[in-house]
This record gives C-alpha cells, sequence and structure tokens, in this order.
C-alpha cells in the first residue's frame, strides 16, 4: 500500500470537531489541549485507554510515583516500611490528603483501590495471589500481609504497569468490570463531569484542596503542582488541530500526525519535542475466542510476510528513520528487550509463505472485521496496511470504521463479529506498559480475565509467574527471552514496531514533565 492512499484514506474518515466552547471564567488560566483521542470513558481502572489514564492521573492520587529513573518513591504515603521477612508491608498516609469533597482520604479507601486496581493488573493479579490479608490499622496506617514475599510491591502501586489509583471507598467498592458513575479524586485537579461530552470534549479545575509533595516533579512522582485553573480538552481532525495550534486557539497538541511536523517546526511560536524515553509500540490484536483467530495456525500463518516497515512507513513516512524502531514484544531500550527470535519478524518477507500457511491452516473464509479509529490518524493509518496485508493473503478482511470511543466499547464484546462482535483492530501501547512481562497486557494468557482478546495460554503464565519469582535480573531476562519465543509461537499480538511521537506546544508554555504518558502538573505559561 502506499503512503498516499493511506493518507487519503485516514482524510477521507477523519470526523472533524469544533472548538470547545470559551470558559466561563474568562479571567482564568486556561490551558487548553487536543488530546490524541476523545475521552469516552474516565474509568482508568475499567478501561486500559491512554486518555483514561491521562485524566486518572490528573484527578486521583498513588501511593508510590515511579520517577524518571522507574525508581518507585513515596507519594501519597508519608512512610512505608516491610517486615524482616517480607511479609507485612506497613504504610502511613501523609497529612492534608482531602477528597475534593471536603472528607479525608484514610486507609479504608487505599485497601477497597488496591483491590479493584489489582482485579485487572497483572501485577496486581500477582499480588493478590500472594495476599493472605490487608487490614486497617488506624484511619492513616494499613498493612498488607504476604504468603511469600513482593519486592515489586512499591513500583507496582507506583504506576510501573497501570495507575492504581486511589478512590473513595464508596467508588472504589465498584466491580472493577464495571464503569464508575463518580469522580471525586485527591489529585492535582477535579473533573467537570457536567461538561463532559464522551469522546468530544472535556474539562477540568483545580482542585484548590491539593498539597503537592515539597519535591521537584519527576515522572509519577514528586510535586505535583497545577498552575492552571482549568484545563480543557477538546478532539479535533489533524488539519483543524493544526491550524488551531499556530493560531494560538489551543495550546498543546498531544500528538500531531508526522506529515504536519515540518510545518509545525517552522513555526517560531510553537515548540516540538519528545517527551517520551520509551515511545510508543504498535500492536495489531486478535480476538483469540472467534473465528478465525481462534485457530492457531492461521496466526502462526501471518509471520512470515508481516511487514514492521510498512507499518513504520504509513505512520511515519519520511521521518521514519529518526523516530522509530522495528521491535519484538519488549520495548526497545528496557531491560527485558530481547533479540531472541527476532529473525521471524526481520528475516526478508515470504508473502508465498505465509499464503501456504494460511491454506495449510484450514481457514474457510470466514470474515475479519478489522475495527478501524476514525479519529486517530495513526491508528487508522496502520489498520489500512493490516487490512491491505489480510487480503493479500486472501483473507476476507472487513474494514470497519468507527471512532476511537465506539471501537474501545465494542472491543469488550464477546459475541460473533456478525452479532456486534470483532476479530482484529490496531492499538499502541505507550512503552513502560509493554517493557515487562508484570506490565504487559498483551502478553497475558489468562483468558477472558485478561486484555481485549482473550488469549488463553498456560505456558504463558507459568513463565510469567516464573519472572516475578526470579531471583534477579539475569534471571529475569532469560525467561523474556523464553516468552518472546513463545509469543511467536502462539501470537497473542503482532507487535509493529516503536517510534516517537513528538508533542506540539506553543513556547510560551514550560514545565513539562518527561514521561510516557502527558502530564498536566508543572506546566505553566511564562
Amino acid at each position: 500500500m502506499k503512503r498516499r492512499d493511506v493518507l487519503a484514506g485516514g482524510a477521507a474518515a477523519a470526523v472533524s470537531m469544533s472548538l470547545a466552547r470559551p470558559s466561563l471564567a474568562q479571567k482564568a488560566e486556561v490551558l487548553r489541549y487536543v488530546p490524541q483521542a476523545g475521552l469516552a470513558n474516565p474509568d482508568p481502572i475499567w478501561t486500559t485507554a491512554t486518555v483514561a489514564s491521562l485524566h486518572g492521573y490528573m484527578v486521583w492520587d498513588t501511593l508510590y510515583g515511579i520517577d524518571e529513573g522507574l525508581i518507585p518513591r513515596l507519594q501519597m504515603l508519608q512512610a512505608a516500611d516491610t517486615s524482616s521477612d517480607g511479609l507485612t508491608w506497613s504504610f502511613k498516609l501523609r497529612d492534608g490528603l482531602l477528597w475534593t469533597d471536603g472528607e479525608p482520604v484514610r486507609s479504608i479507601d487505599c485497601i477497597t483501590s488496591i483491590k479493584r486496581w489489582a482485579k485487572r493488573d497483572g501485577f496486581g493479579q500477582r499480588l493478590l495471589a500472594q495476599t493472605v490479608d490487608m487490614k486497617v490499622v488506624d484511619d492513616k496506617t494499613f498493612q498488607i500481609i504476604l504468603n511469600k514475599p513482593y519486592p515489586l510491591l512499591p513500583y507496582a502501586l507506583g504506576g510501573g504497569s497501570t495507575g492504581c489509583f486511589i478512590m473513595p471507598e464508596r467508588i472504589s467498592k465498584t466491580d472493577p468490570f464495571t464503569q464508575i458513575t463518580e469522580y471525586v479524586g485527591s489529585g492535582p485537579y477535579r473533573f467537570l463531569d457536567k461538561e463532559w461530552v464522551s469522546g468530544a470534549s472535556a474539562a477540568w479545575a483545580k482542585n484548590d484542596k491539593y498539597v503537592p509533595r515539597a519535591e521537584p516533579p519527576s515522572y509519577f512522582a514528586g510535586g505535583k503542582v497545577a498552575n492552571f485553573d482549568r484545563v480543557e480538552w477538546v478532539t479535533m481532525d489533524p488539519s483543524t488541530a493544526g491550524s488551531a495550534l499556530q493560531k494560538g486557539e489551543v495550546d498543546w497538541w498531544e500528538n500531531p500526525i508526522f506529515d504536519l511536523l515540518p510545518q509545525l517546526r517552522k513555526d517560531s511560536n510553537l515548540t516540538v519535542s519528545v517527551l517520551s524515553a520509551l515511545g510508543a509500540v504498535g500492536v495489531v490484536a486478535f480476538n483469540h475466542t472467534q473465528p478465525p483467530f481462534d485457530n492457531p495456525k492461521l496466526l502462526q500463518a501471518l509471520i512470515p510476510s508481516f511487514s514492521q516497515q510498512d507499518i513504520i512507513d504509513a505512520v511515519l513516512g519520511d521521518q521514519a528513520a529518526g523516530l522509530s524502531k522495528k521491535c519484538g514484544f519488549f520495548t526497545p531500550g528496557s531491560p527485558y528487550a530481547t533479540e531472541v527470535g527476532m529473525d521471524a519478524l526481520l528475516s526478508p518477507r515470504d508473502l508465498a509463505k505465509s499464503k501456504k500457511l494460511v491454506a495449510e491452516s484450514g481457514y474457510k473464509g470466514e470474515p475479519i472485521v478489522l475495527m478501524a479509529p476514525s479519529d486517530q490518524p495513526q491508528l487508522l493509518a496502520m489498520a489500512l496496511v493490516v487490512d491491505a496485508f489480510y487480503k493479500s493473503l486472501g483473507l476476507n478482511s472487513q474494514y470497519t470504521v468507527m471512532d476511537w470511543g465506539t471501537l474501545v466499547a465494542r472491543r469488550a464484546s464477546h459475541e460473533l463479529s456478525s452479532k456486534g462482535g470483532w476479530n482484529s483492530f490496531c492499538t499502541t501501547w505507550g512503552g513502560l506498559s509493554v517493557s515487562n512481562p508484570g506490565a504487559s497486557y498483551p502478553l497475558r494468557g489468562n483468558g477472558k480475565d485478561g486484555w481485549f482478546g482473550w488469549p488463553t495460554d498456560a505456558k504463558m503464565e507459568a513463565l510469567r509467574d516464573a519472572w516475578f519469582d526470579a531471583p534477579d535480573l539475569a534471571a529475569q531476562k532469560k525467561i523474556c527471552d523464553q516468552i518472546q519465543l513463545l509469543a511467536f509461537e502462539n501470537v497473542p499480538i503482532i507487535p509493529t514496531g516503536q517510534w516517537f511521537s513528538p508533542t506540539a506546544y506553543r513556547k510560551n508554555l514550560t514545565g513539562f514533565v518527561k514521561s510516557d504518558y502527558m502530564l498536566f502538573w508543572g506546566v505553566k505559561r511564562v
């Protein structure tokens, strides 16, 4: 597929959104932001959508926060210690923690929040499997008692996988597979849910009850100082977003399309910068519970001719050389990235071999509903290439365009594709999220308790368990070699490459915190 065809398809499918209405508080300091996608689901535990996590870090705080070195530091906590045998962790909340409704943050809020998060998170599920009890000592002190040591606990609670956002008890008692409907938090901003228009616009106000730590910010750790009275998000198509940024109608565009970067870099009023150390990793996801991708032989048939370069070229164009890498199942630049088995993706591509393997797999021409988001240019470009790839193998690809919010809702369906379900979609993960076996949702083999696509793979789960129990980094890395080999055999997803997406903002903004997420504390206007 030619790049111009990808861009033409994206332009035809893009959904144009108008600017958000002006803030009523005209004298307030307002940050206007264009996110990568609209906020469709404001529950960052229920969904793994990146925009929900960005929203989550604005509204809720975490017990620990990992810093730029991926080291967990105390965040909501004043102190934490563990017993000499590593089985009892004691935590004490710092002074001055209040919910936006004025009530104090309590130990029971932390315990119920950890339990809800843990049922959806890989590190958390491991924690639950090793937990004997979580108990309140007093309103500011609680304990987690384990049946065997879990030294990765601070990293897990600090955002090393997904955010363990602390919510009031009445909210965090919500079933983790059901969305919350109340958004009271204790973070630097409060969500203005009455102004939220799903998938289109959202707004937050500074939380005047929040007391930041007296430390410089570093990734998810340190002092989270809110310098704006109000933050407004509005989704736009790329052309509108680029124009609005250059005119000063918006302040910050999270994810400019690569074709517009040269134009934005020429504008003396703008800064184009990469804030992420680990970038993003693209993946093609499959529904392992429905035909035809419930057939491992068909999935294996895709590997010999799948081209990461075609995906990278479609997404990045002529800037691919400086901002992208081919990759395996763990993020390049992380301690667990490995070259083992990479010939499967890096050797010369062999379409004839894939076609032969498709024929041998027993594929019967079943339709493949390939979901594509009209309002996310990178993912749309990826999906167009994957659609062409499927068709080149003789697969009955049904390219189906929808907005991202609809895709996120539909991917939760376990129905047949003919009854509103799905078979495949493309997405990206923040590099941190797929940097190790504990964090990586796509590599979980726990069936319907896992990530969308729900592969069941007992060998993969056993290897992940072994990784958690490994005594040192060298042993962990050997297990990652085995995991990658198994992933090429069972194909839970196909990685499509790593890339570093620059963000663009007005030059009168400063104070950005480097992270694999766009963070709103520290940012200020000068």
